[in-house]
This record gives structure tokens, sequence and C-alpha cells, in this order.
């Protein structure tokens, strides 16, 4: 609980499921989209499976890695366009949804209608890695903890740009970049030996490294599972909370 200025006590998360249950009826209207969301995964399979088929299976493990993080750039575009263009956001928080239920009610929103396209890549995966019950879970969980990363950001930066024709390019630059440039398609040990501590705190190639460390592709010391597992989960945790602290502080008289 915490209370306004006004002295009226908020509920946290209060409006959430009505409000995410909006958002999820709004994206499942978008169907061109949903569709052109796996184009950069796509061509990346593609790719891997031309220059070394071998490699598909850790690729389609990325591929669903990249696929959790990049719907942090569907919640800054989402966001962005709801304050912008519609200037809807004021009228969504002049109402009984708290700040925190409308940042986290976008995210989810996106995420359950675009989870469709992921268990696709999923089942691909299965299909040639075989996965064990173990492993699966595995990537269940650092999926879900990219995506946590990811949304969080992307509604954070969303609140930075004033303009919609800004955001698409530097969103793409952003999460592409995290995404495609790091070991998230190709195996951890081909990346460059001195930058490897760098690509294990950050969360999508850190993701990656442990699941091919659990399927055996690539090999990790302790030292590195500790980095790659201790980065991961303090910088989602704290970029978590400092989006619930931003969505309150960005709201006026809040």
């Amino acid at each position: 609980m915490r209370t306004e200025a006004s002295g009226a006590t908020v509920t946290p998360f209060r409006g959430l499921t009505a409000f995410l249950w909006t958002e999820v009826l709004v994206q499942a209207h978008e169907n061109l989209a949903m569709a052109t969301s796996m184009v950069v995964q796509g061509v990346l399979l593609v790719f891997v499976w031309i220059l070394d088929p071998a490699l598909i299976g850790v690729a389609l493990l990325g591929a669903i890695l990249f696929s959790m993080f990049a719907m942090g750039q569907r919640v800054l575009n989402e966001s962005a366009y709801i304050r912008i263009d519609h200037k809807a956001n004021d009228l969504y928080l002049a109402g009984p949804l708290s700040p925190e239920a409308y940042f986290f009610g976008i995210s989810a929103g996106i995420l359950l209608v675009y989870l469709t396209p992921v268990a696709i890549l999923g089942v691909l995966a299965a299909v040639v890695i075989h996965p064990s019950l173990a492993v699966t879970a595995l990537l269940v969980v650092l999926a879900a903890t990219v995506w946590l990363f990811a949304a969080s950001i992307g509604y954070v930066f969303s609140t930075f740009f004033r303009d919609n024709r800004a955001i698409w390019a530097y969103a793409s630059l952003f999460f592409n970049i995290f995404g495609v440039l790091p070991p998230v398609f190709y195996p951890f040990d081909k990346f460059p030996e001195a930058l490897r501590p760098v690509a294990l705190l950050m969360p999508p190639s850190a993701a990656a490294a442990l699941v091919q460390h659990a399927i055996g592709a690539t090999a990790l010391s302790g030292g590195q599972v500790a980095l790659a597992v201790g980065g991961l989960a303090v910088e989602a945790v704290t970029v978590f909370l400092f989006a619930i602290y931003w969505a309150r502080r960005t709201v006026q008289g809040v």
C-alpha cells in the first residue's frame, strides 16, 4: 500500500487485470505485426542453416531468448505510442489504474499475444535438440528473466521520447545490437575471449550462454556461471523495481 499526495491509499498494481486484458485485445488485432516479429530471427536462422547446420539447435534457443528480449522494443513502442499519439496515458492514469499496473499491463499484454510465435520456435527447438525437463525449465526461467529486464527497460526508455519518429531507429538499434551481436545465436565460446565477461553481463547473451552450457554446446567455468546468473538476476530485478518507481515518478501528482 502507498499514499498519494491527497492522502488517499493506493493499492499497488490496482487495475492490472482489467488493463492487461485490454492490452491483449488491442495487440491480438495486429496480426501483421505478430507475423513480422519473427523476421530477424528467421533471417538469422536461415544464415546459420546455410553456414553451419550443426549449430541450428543453438540458434533456435537463441531465437527464443532474442524474441523475449525483443518484446522490450514492443513495450517501448506501444507505451510511447499511447502517450505521444493517442495521449491516452493521462486518461488511463486519471482513473483507478495504478502507474505500475499501467506499465506491467502493457508489458504482460504484449507478452501473452507474442508468445505464440515464440512457442513455435520452442516446438522446433524441442524437435531438433530434444531437451530434458531440467533444460526446458531452465530455458523458461531464463526467458522470463530476459523478458522482465527488456520490458522494464523498454518502458523506462519510452518516457524519454517526445516524437515517435525518433523512437523506431533508436529502439531497433538498441535491441538488435544487444540481442544479435553478442553470442545469442551462436556458441559462447566463439566470442572473443577478452569480451566474454561483457557478454555475460548482457541479459540475452548471459541467458544464451547458460542454456548452451546446460545442453553441452559450450563450456562455462564456475566463475562464468556465477557471473551470468548473478548479473542476470540483479539486472532484471533492479531494472524492474526501477521501472515501477519510474512509472510512479512520472505520473503527475504521485
